[in-house]
């Protein structure tokens, strides 16, 4: 059993933990006698991304990460807001393509239908009759270099011009700076005409070419693709197991974040703590 950081391939490095504290909410102090939080706020990142990665259960986590009820209150929604949209914008800004930086005022828009596990309640799944898949729909918004902006689950029933409305009002209202957002021919029509009267701005849709047959790499929206790739490697997103929709955005963000702090410490030697620096008797 490994009592330290750095025994599990999702454990953050000392650069990686510096980048991403900053944006964590301040450590809560306990009611009655002032004290700090008991076990290290590290160990509890570090837990959710074991579970995001491999998809365990929570009460599977080995015995040497903080007790689980602990990490999964340390997860709640506006949990990783922050961190997810700080570290979206160091990505655009380090990167080595200088070019994707002044397309940064793009997003894309996509939906992708998941299968949910028998535990989810049923009130929050549906059909979706064009991808023959029972569970929910995930909206999400991403930048041209693919790192999210935005992430809305629904119930797989709902349809793509009706539930992309909350992801497109999210990335208005927390990235100005985004002035066009590329979308498939699912979202053609009457969001295109309610986000242009609520939003004052309409998603340009991205069409097949005439007599397309089969799949091809659309121009401009491929990165999408690649993001929903980059979620469902995660063994947590390969189906969704979260009880509420709100959870799921959630594990999504944490899927994001663990992505972008890994991109934007490509490169530096990793440097992890020792046995003394993470035991639970630290104060």
């Amino acid at each position: 059993m490994s009592g330290s950081g750095g025994g599990y391939p999702p454990d953050l490095t000392d650069e990686q933990w510096a980048l991403l504290e900053p944006s964590l909410p301040a450590a809560r102090v306990e009611p009655k006698d002032g004290q700090r939080e008991k076990h290290p706020r590290r160990r509890m990142v570090e837990a959710i991304f074991y579970v995001v990665r491999t998809g365990c259960a929570w009460r599977q986590l080995p015995k040497d990460f903080s007790p689980w009820p602990r990490c999964t209150g340390t997860s709640p929604g506006g949990t990783t807001t922050a961190p997810s949209s700080r570290s979206t914008t160091r990505c655009a800004a380090r990167s080595v393509r200088p070019a994707a930086v002044t397309r940064s005022r793009a997003g894309l828009l996509d939906s992708q239908s998941v299968r949910t596990a028998d535990t989810v309640p049923a009130g929050t799944r549906g059909f979706d009759a064009g991808k023959k898949v029972k569970g929910r729909k995930r909206f999400i918004v991403t930048a041209t270099l693919g790192l999210l902006l935005a992430a809305h689950v629904v119930a797989a029933n709902i349809q793509d011009r009706d539930g992309a409305k909350r992801s497109l009002l999210w990335t208005r209202l927390d990235h100005l700076g985004v002035q066009k957002i590329w979308a498939d021919q699912g979202f053609a029509g009457r969001l295109g005409e309610w986000s242009r009267t609520i939003l004052g701005r309409e998603p340009e849709i991205v069409r097949k070419a005439p007599g397309q047959r089969g799949f091809q790499v659309q121009p401009k929206r491929w990165a999408i693709e690649r993001t929903f790739s980059w979620l469902t490697a995660h063994r947590r997103l390969a189906r969704d197991h979260e009880t509420s929709p709100a959870r799921s955005e959630t594990i999504i963000r944490w899927a994001m974040i663990g992505l972008m702090v890994r991109r934007l410490t490509r490169g530096r030697p990793a440097t992890r703590p020792g046995p003394r620096l993470l035991r639970r008797d630290v104060p």
